[in-house]
């Protein structure tokens, strides 16, 4: 097997990982494979090429309020080379708008991952990996439009008086602005030809910055951190046919997730040739315990890669939703190498 072959199956399990998940205000995607400097700085990089960018669109509980928008995308790319290594560079943004009071989210995140390769490539016997140590810093914008909220006491003589709430002369503001910090660390394993792994830990909001929207001097809210696990495999089951379980745990706080699921993933061609860009149709289905059944699918041609995604919610939200959850649609592009330059990674996918 061809080592871009082995390198595109290792690096899948990677990404396959990455739910970022929802408290306070941090961003919720299905489609995690496709925003991985999201979850874990440490997947800065891990792909086969020169450069990947990513885009994705999500819109959530349309059949219940106002939808929720969220908006991102990425780019990121290996920056300098050594013979048993490499350092990737990074920038993520995405933009959150959620509720009647257009309570919005925009961050803007550099990263940078050192990955040392272990181990080389002997045909079926190839036992190569890959460990990451990535660090991102960032800027956050919180603003939430008052004008579309109503407050109990503004309720007067049987209608509201918007703008004369006590709440507002008692200091809420319109909008919070901070510097974010956070870290990761990940470590992929190939174990021949057909099954390889990886293994990740991250921690954000490491500086707990105060998000509260208020401007009262004592006001000392601050972002909880938020810790992320993950696991997860990519076994070659037949020539075509491969499967790519994960679980995914995240804690913040007083509150946690855990996803779980499988993406059957089928080569049109058999062939990889030259390099991984292999058409190919894939199907995933996973489960975020007490929240949502996640489906997602799409097609790999060339050098890109289309996904779609639903969520069909199973929580008691169920009873106003009808299941609708969410809806995402996200694209990916990664620009190759040539044959006559390769870089020895067992990871790709992030």
């Amino acid at each position: 097997m061809k080592k871009t072959n082995i390198i595109t199956r290792f690096s899948i399990a990677a990404l396959v990982l990455t739910a970022p998940v929802s408290y306070a205000q941090d961003i919720h995607f299905s489609q995690f494979d496709m925003q991985p400097l999201v979850v874990n700085p440490a997947f800065t990089g891990m792909f086969y090429g020169k450069v990947r960018a990513n885009a994705i669109y999500r819109t959530q509980w349309s059949s219940v309020t106002v939808p929720y928008k969220t908006y991102g995308a990425s780019v990121d790319l290996p920056i300098k080379s050594e013979e048993n290594g490499y350092l990737a560079g990074g920038l993520q943004v995405f933009k959150d708008q959620a509720g009647d009071a257009n309570l919005s989210n925009f961050t803007g995140l550099a990263s940078l991952a050192y990955h040392k390769t272990l181990g080389g490539y002997g045909g079926s016997d190839y036992k190569g990996g890959d460990l990451a140590v990535g660090l991102q810093a960032g800027y956050v914008q919180k603003s939430i439009d008052l004008s579309k909220l109503y407050f109990g006491d503004e309720f007067q003589n049987g209608s509201f008086s918007q703008g004369t709430s006590a709440e507002w002369r008692n200091g809420i503001g319109n909008s919070v602005n901070y510097v974010v910090i956070n870290a990761g660390i990940s470590y992929a394993q190939a174990l021949g030809e057909k099954f390889s792994f990886i293994i990740g830990v991250a921690g954000s909001n490491l500086n707990q910055p105060n998000d509260a929207i208020l401007k009262k001097k004592n006001s000392d809210v601050g972002l909880d951190m938020r810790y992320t696990g993950e696991i997860g495999a990519i076994w070659n089951v037949a020539d075509r046919l491969s499967l790519r379980p994960v679980f995914l745990y995240q804690y913040q706080a007083t509150a946690t997730e855990m996803i779980f699921g499988n993406e059957f993933h089928y080569s049109l061609t058999g062939n990889y040739g030259d390099t991984h860009f292999t058409p190919a149709v894939f199907l995933g289905g996973y489960m975020r315990n007490e929240d949502a059944i996640m489906i997602t699918g799409g097609l790999e041609y060339a050098n890109m890669r289309l996904g779609l995604g639903f969520d069909y919610n199973t929580s008691s939200l169920n009873n106003v939703s009808n299941g609708n959850g969410g809806f995402e649609i996200a694209l990916r592009y990664i620009n190759p190498y040539t044959v006559s330059r390769r870089r020895t990674i067992p990871c790709n996918r992030f």
